[in-house]
């Protein structure tokens, strides 16, 4: 009843009106559903598009921040180590991150791509091994850069917020005949800060605070950069080299202190007394260095046949920065090196009219040296067949089946398949897909070695990992037409064989000398990874986007999760394994987002007024148990002056409106960590 009048009105004010704003593009191209062109309402595999309007109007400062913004399949946590990433109720460890569909790999991946120059994001919901290969267990995130064709296209954004935050984005687009030079420039900083500058200490059932100079939020600064050349030889032959260099530092503070606390029982009486100890929280900062070159070509010989052909290599750098002291003089030392080669070569063939068959070789190659975690130096080699094959049953549905064929130097054979059945009539689709999924265990979970003695507990490493692999069902219905696009989806995810640590049995320890030896030392934890743990991932999400007379859009999604994870932990009584269920680490139940924006144009004078809101329930840490549920609102104002040469755009607004802060202690599960209430501006200049 509801689409029935707004669709009424729609066409009553369009007939009223001799110009109506188009704020939304409802029907994008994408890729990233089955690694070929589509648009958005013929992809047989469901696509989320984020467009780069949406994107602009959100003001959003990083790419996690535009993601959970704008989709509520997607949450973020923020700590002192740094952002995770929540994708339907798995950790960012099972999502792909691809950028123009060439993998982003490297520890800092999610921060080298600059907001500021995403033409849009394409969010593929669930497992897609067989077409991108390991870890895309959750999902895939493929991030469309802009590259524009004009002779010569400058544009600069500058954005100030509170707590020293400041963004500076700079991209510069050149073409002159055959040849294109694309530049992208990104310098972000923030300060510390803290909600809450308490550390809670328990002495019985009494809480007792005591001051801490540690941030919740880690002061850094990063700069990255990135060029793109390419030279078009024909119609049917072009070429490109690509190059990035990140730089990441944090900017710990170096007079933070904190406290540790001690209880002494006296021996007569039995009463405890507490002591505290101040130390120093911090004797270094962290330094993040990655670069990454590729090079690639398509050769089209005909119409029906397309050659690709990428070379790529990451290389990452972590080192301790540490700080000068009255015992040494500062120095950096490193903690872990990687270095990842991919070559792929991939082809796409239309057969007939109804029939396209996509496929191709992969062969990639991991390196990693860790003096933290005791890797002198460790290799591993992957070798990849995939196969696609679209085809049309008809003038209402569509098949896609595939499959991926890997063989990995220490893991052996591996086979993944993937099926999607796409039916389609007028504005309504229906699609319904299965996909296989798995993820090879990491250099560093097979070879790490660590020591934490502070709990006096000893991490062996696990040569003998397998990899984990999962089953995900999805169902999908939606339709659309010029004003609305409406959609709702339903999912199970299977995740067998995940890793997590296991404590050894004492048994174990008393057979093995080495272990036997590590006891006696004085570790009293002895435990090492293993393929332990299953998850199943119920979840169904729902989205719509109104295009509304008088330049109004509306939207919002709701995604609903049912998460249990099997653990499995030693009972030291009974040294007996226990099995016991929990959510998934780091997953939220309920999560909502709602969108509003109103686009007016005067001349050469366009506003654009949107407000963007979040709200989630409680998130789950095996750790630290429930956050608590949270809500963030964020008005945004842009204002666009359009002049012959210029397009000049400021603007103004106010993050966390209704100033909605976590302000437990310090070391809590956080729900959020945002400073609260806030102002920003910003000014981009386009030329």
């Amino acid at each position: 009843m509801l689409l029935a009048v707004l669709s009424a009105f729609v066409m009553n004010a369009e007939a009223q009106s001799e110009k109506t704003e188009k704020t939304v593009d409802l029907n994008p191209v994408t890729v990233t559903g089955t690694g070929t062109y589509h648009k958005a309402d013929n992809t047989p595999v469901a696509v989320k598009v984020i467009t780069a309007k949406e994107l602009k109007d959100a003001q959003a400062s990083s790419l996690q921040d535009a993601l959970s913004k704008l989709s509520s399949d997607i949450t973020t946590s923020t700590n002192g180590m740094g952002t995770f990433v929540n994708f339907n109720g798995v950790s960012d460890d099972y999502i792909v991150i691809l950028e123009n569909g060439k993998r982003v790999s490297g520890d800092d991946r999610w921060n080298r791509i600059s907001i500021d120059n995403i033409k849009r994001i394409e969010i593929l919901s669930g497992s897609a091994s067989a077409l991108y290969g390991s870890d895309a267990i959750a999902g895939v995130i493929n991030i469309i850069t802009d590259e524009s064709k004009k002779d010569l296209d400058v544009a600069s954004r500058t954005r100030f917020s509170s707590k020293g935050r400041f963004d500076q984005d700079v991209n510069v687009d050149v073409t002159e005949g055959k040849f294109s030079s694309y530049t992208s420039y990104n310098h972000r900083q923030a300060d510390n800060w803290q909600v809450n500058k308490y550390q809670e200490f328990m002495e019985g059932d009494v809480s007792v605070p005591k001051l801490t100079g540690r941030p919740m939020s880690q002061g850094f600064r990063s700069e990255n950069i990135s060029e793109r050349l390419e030279y078009r030889f024909s119609e049917k032959f072009d070429a490109y080299v690509r190059g990035n260099l990140y730089d990441h530092t944090t900017l710990r503070p170096q007079m933070a202190g904190y406290y540790t606390q001690k209880a002494t029982t006296d021996k007569e009486t039995g009463v405890k007394t507490y002591s505290y100890t101040s130390k120093q929280a911090y004797t270094y900062d962290i330094h993040h260095q990655s670069y990454n070159v590729g090079a690639g070509a398509r050769w089209v010989p005909n119409k029906d046949t397309h050659i690709y052909l990428d070379i790529y290599n990451d290389n990452f750098n972590s080192e301790y920065d540490y700080w000068q002291t009255l015992e040494a003089e500062a120095y950096r030392e490193s903690r872990k090196r990687t270095h990842y080669w991919n070559e792929t070569l991939k082809g796409i063939f239309r057969l007939n009219s109804w029939n396209k068959l996509s496929g191709g070789i992969e062969l990639v190659q991991e390196n990693l040296k860790s003096a933290s975690d005791n890797i002198a130096s460790e290799s591993m080699n992957t070798f990849n067949v995939f196969a696609q094959d679209e085809m049309s049953l008809g003038n209402m549905l569509d098949a896609v089946v595939g499959f991926r064929y890997t063989n990995n130097s220490n893991f052996g054979s591996n086979f993944t398949p993937n099926a999607a059945l796409f039916f389609h009539a007028g504005g309504f689709r229906l699609r319904a897909s299965y996909a296989g999924g798995y993820r090879t265990p990491t250099l560093s979970q097979l070879y790490a070695t660590d020591q934490a003695k502070t709990n006096k507990r000893y991490t062996l490493n696990n040569v003998n990992l397998k990899p984990e692999k999962n089953d995900f069902w999805n169902v999908n219905a939606e339709y659309s037409n010029d004003w609305v696009r409406a959609s709702v989806s339903t999912y199970v995810n299977k995740i067998k064989d995940m890793i997590n640590y296991r404590v050894m049995q004492q048994s174990e320890i008393d057979a093995s000398s080495q272990l036997t030896a590590l006891y006696e030392d004085g570790w009293t934890t002895i435990r090492q990874r293993d393929n332990i743990d299953k998850a199943t991932v119920k979840g169904i999400s729902a989205n719509v986007k109104f295009l509304l007379p008088c330049g109004f859009t509306l939207g919002g999604g709701y995604t609903y999760t049912d998460s249990k994870a099997e653990t499995m932990s030693l009972n030291t009584d009974t040294q007996v394994y226990e099995v016991t269920e929990t959510p998934v680490d780091k997953s939220v139940r309920n999560v909502a987002n709602v969108n509003m924006a109103w686009d007016k144009t005067w001349g050469g004078y366009h506003l654009n007024v949107t407000l963007n809101g979040h709200i989630q329930g409680e998130r789950y840490s095996s750790t630290y148990g429930y956050a608590p549920e949270y809500s963030q609102w964020d008005l945004n104002t842009k204002h666009t002056i359009r002049t012959k040469t210029f397009v000049i755009e400021p603007g103004i607004g106010i993050e966390n409106l209704f100033n909605k802060r976590d302000t437990s202690y310090w070391n809590s599960n956080f729900s959020t960590i945002n400073p609260g209430r806030a102002l920003y501006v910003s000014l981009s200049l386009k030329y």
